[in-house]
């Protein structure tokens, strides 16, 4: 007698928070014979995509790492160009974010940024800070150690201020000092390029996301690839602790 098939869940909930890690840009520029920078203007136009796609896939809130806090060690030129792309990125498709009602907001040291991304990404988080469609959240700048790091940090002044005891201190405290405050944790976290690695983004956060690492460089990742993503997420076994019984029997009244 065969051993019975193995049972698979499907998850009936899709995704309401996605966070990407968008990477191979400069490596699909280099198979293509084309410069770097080339490869991170189609990767920018892919992200404009993509938060089509999300959008029309009943998806409420993208998050991605678009410029690591580490970022910095790479060359100059390059660096400064990433700057000038993400200006020129955010100018050109502003009226297209616009019509489709969404809220952008950045989490990172946006205060270290040029000026000359750093002004008009401050005039977007105002001007569409009441949009309520669609959330893009942008990890510029950001490191998830130096994030945990400035909310211990203050977590200690507000105990040496006798504005919190030690003992006080829970998840939802600590939590409240992170980046991400008011935002829900992501529900599937998303790596291009074939690396098998968080590389820094949302550690925390993603404690309980579902992670599916796409073999495609990130400028090739359309909606198919999306589809296939969530396709895989949909076949998860989202447990948080509990057993899989729990989970498959309903709650008694």
């Amino acid at each position: 007698m065969s051993s019975p098939a193995p049972i698979i869940t499907v998850n009936p909930v899709p995704p309401k928070h996605i966070g990407i890690i968008m990477d191979g840009n400069g490596r699909w520029a280099a198979a293509k014979n084309l410069p770097r920078l080339e490869g991170h203007r189609r990767g920018a136009e892919r992200l404009i995509e993509t938060i089509d796609s999300c959008i029309d896939l009943g998806v409420n809130t993208l998050t991605v790492f678009a410029f690591s806090a580490e970022n910095w060690k790479r060359p100059p030129d390059e660096v400064s160009g990433l700057f000038k792309l993400g200006e020129w990125i955010l100018r050109a498709h502003l009226a297209r974010l616009e019509r489709r009602n969404v809220r952008l907001r950045v989490i990172g040291e946006l205060s270290a940024l040029p000026e000359f991304v750093r002004k008009p990404l401050e005039d977007v988080i105002e001007s569409s800070k009441n949009n309520t469609a669609f959330n893009l959240v942008v990890a510029l700048n950001y490191g998830a150690r130096q994030e945990i790091v400035s909310a211990a940090q203050a977590l200690a002044a507000d105990a040496v201020a006798g504005v919190i005891k030690p003992e006080e201190i829970n998840w939802s405290v600590l939590e409240s000092h992170l980046q991400t405050s008011g935002m829900p944790d992501p529900d599937l976290i998303i790596r291009t390029s074939g690396e098998f690695r968080l590389s820094n983004f949302l550690l925390l956060q993603s404690a309980y996301a579902e992670i599916v690492f796409a073999s495609v460089f990130w400028p090739d990742f359309d909606k198919q690839q999306l589809q296939l993503a969530l396709t895989e997420y949909s076949k998860r076994e989202r447990r948080f602790g509990k057993t899989r019984e729990q989970i498959q029997t309903p709650a008694q009244a």
